[in-house]
């Protein structure tokens, strides 16, 4: 059993037999994507993504919060931080840990989510080199943006129309959680199964990650529908403990903004 990187979200050592190339793969030991494994062109580009999207969420949210409201971003913030800091067993000798983006985009909404997890992926970088420096953008755009929009829409979806009590609230949080996990890891794939195409030298080896998207792609995902439990199950004990001490977040009635004034305690 060879460790690989599952990358940006959780840790794996899963071994894939049809892929060939597998026991060789690259992959470090770190949670997030490291320096080195993306190019300039893909770097740089995620970098000019994120920097407009973080400043529209500093303005929206600004004028949005109010002072006691900040407590409650800052606290999923650490949430995020200290929930990636767990890695679980699962079968096949294999660890992974939760993000928290589903629970945190489908009850502060996904633009507060973009900033608690962008700070939590921000310190972690810069104090325990937990995802490169380069990588920042990236590990932002993947978790902090494609993770909890995906879990937000995803629980609306799903959860309709349906009393806040009822089963199907539950389930739409878990499906939310599950498939938002996963579908980040497929982002991630393609970021990396793209370097060969974009950055290769005169005599067309790649100089950042070698393999391709046929590689790529079904090692991340296939390893994520497995580690994609563990943030469902993370997001619905999350949501039933919510739904029991405080239901006023979980209910579309009033506006976020609003309902966020009105609850300064969510994770404690």
């Amino acid at each position: 059993m060879h460790t690989t990187h599952g990358l940006l979200l959780l840790h794996t050592a899963i071994r894939h037999p049809f892929i060939t190339e597998w026991d060789n793969l690259p992959f470090g030991d770190t949670v997030h994507i490291p320096d080195g494994y993306l190019g300039p062109y893909t770097y740089v580009a995620l970098y000019l993504v994120m920097i407009p999207i973080w400043a529209y969420v500093g303005r929206k949210l600004s004028q949005e919060l109010r002072s006691k409201q900040v407590p409650l971003l800052a606290l999923s913030a650490a949430f995020s931080f200290v929930i990636m800091m767990f890695n679980l067993p699962v079968p096949g000798g294999s660890t992974g840990h939760a993000i928290g983006g589903a629970i945190i985009g489908i009850v502060l909404g996904p633009w507060a989510a973009v900033i608690s997890i962008s700070v939590a992926l921000i310190l972690q970088a810069l104090i325990f080199g937990d995802g490169g420096i380069t990588a920042i953008g990236a590990n932002c755009f993947n978790m902090a943006v494609v993770m909890p929009f995906s879990a937000y829409y995803l629980y609306r979806i799903f959860s309709g129309n349906s009393d806040i009590d009822s089963s199907r609230r539950l389930a739409a949080a878990a499906i939310a959680g599950y498939i938002s996990l996963v579908l980040a890891a497929a982002v991630t794939g393609f970021e990396f199964g793209i370097q060969p195409l974009l950055h290769y030298d005169v005599g067309g080896v790649p100089l950042y990650m070698p393999y391709g998207l046929n590689v790529t792609m079904t090692a991340m995902v296939l390893e994520h529908l497995v580690f994609g439990f563990v943030e469902a199950l993370v997001t619905i004990l999350i949501f039933a403990y919510i739904r029991r001490t405080d239901p006023s977040l979980l209910t579309d009635s009033k506006p976020k903004s609003e309902k966020m004034r009105e609850n300064v305690v969510v994770l404690a």
